[in-house]
C-alpha cells in the first residue's frame, strides 16, 4: 500500500497527537509530593569545616650555586695549564677505569714502596710512584699502606684540563 504525500502527513500528525495525549496527565501527584517535602521540618546544616590558613614556602636555595653553571671557572680553549703528554707511551693499567681496580696490598723492596692493584680480570699488578693508571692520565703520586694516591688530568669539555685527586683504597 502506497500512501500519497497528504495521507502520510495526516498519519504523522495523528501519531504525534496520540503520543502527546499520553503526556497530558494531571500533575496533582507531583504537586502533592512537593507539598509534602515542603512540610517536612528542616534539618540542621553542619557548619563549614575550619579552613587552615595557607603556609607560605620560602625558597632558600637561591643563595646556592645554580646547577646550570659550571662548578669551577671555565678556562679558555687552548689556555695554558696542565696538559697530558701525548708523546708518552700509554701504560697497561691506563685502559681500566679507576673504579674497576682495587688495592690489595703493598710491597717494600729497599727504600721503594709498591702498590698491588687487582684489575677486574683478577690479575694483580705492581705500581710505584710515577706510574700512570686509570683513563684520565692518572699518575701515582704516593703509596701508603691504606691507599694509592693518584693525580688525574680531567678534560673540562672546552679544550682545557684540570687536576683532580683520586685514590684507590685498600680492599678488605
Amino acid at each position: 500500500m502506497v500512501m500519497s504525500g497528504s495521507a502520510r502527513t495526516v498519519s504523522t500528525l495523528l501519531l504525534v497527537a496520540v503520543a502527546l495525549a499520553g503526556c497530558g496527565g494531571g500533575q496533582s501527584d507531583l504537586l502533592k509530593y512537593v507539598d509534602q517535602v515542603k512540610a517536612r521540618p528542616g534539618g540542621r546544616i553542619e557548619p563549614l569545616p575550619q579552613i587552615k590558613p595557607y603556609e607560605t614556602f620560602a625558597y632558600e636555595a637561591d643563595k646556592l650555586r645554580s646547577p646550570f653553571t659550571p662548578d669551577r671557572p671555565a678556562g679558555r680553549a687552548g689556555a695554558t695549564g696542565p696538559r697530558p703528554d701525548s708523546a708518552r707511551a700509554k701504560e697497561y693499567l691506563e685502559q681500566f677505569p679507576l673504579d674497576t681496580m682495587g688495592m690489595v696490598g703493598t710491597l717494600s723492596q729497599g727504600n721503594r714502596n709498591y702498590g698491588l692493584v687487582q684489575t677486574q680480570d683478577g690479575l694483580i699488578h705492581k705500581v710505584q710512584a710515577g706510574n700512570y693508571i686509570g683513563q684520565y692520565d692518572g699518575r701515582v703520586v704516593a703509596i701508603t699502606p691504606a691507599e694509592i694516591q693518584i693525580e688525574e688530568l680531567v678534560p673540562d669539555g672546552i679544550g682545557s684540563f684540570y687536576k683532580r685527586s683520586a685514590a684507590i683504597a685498600l680492599e678488605n
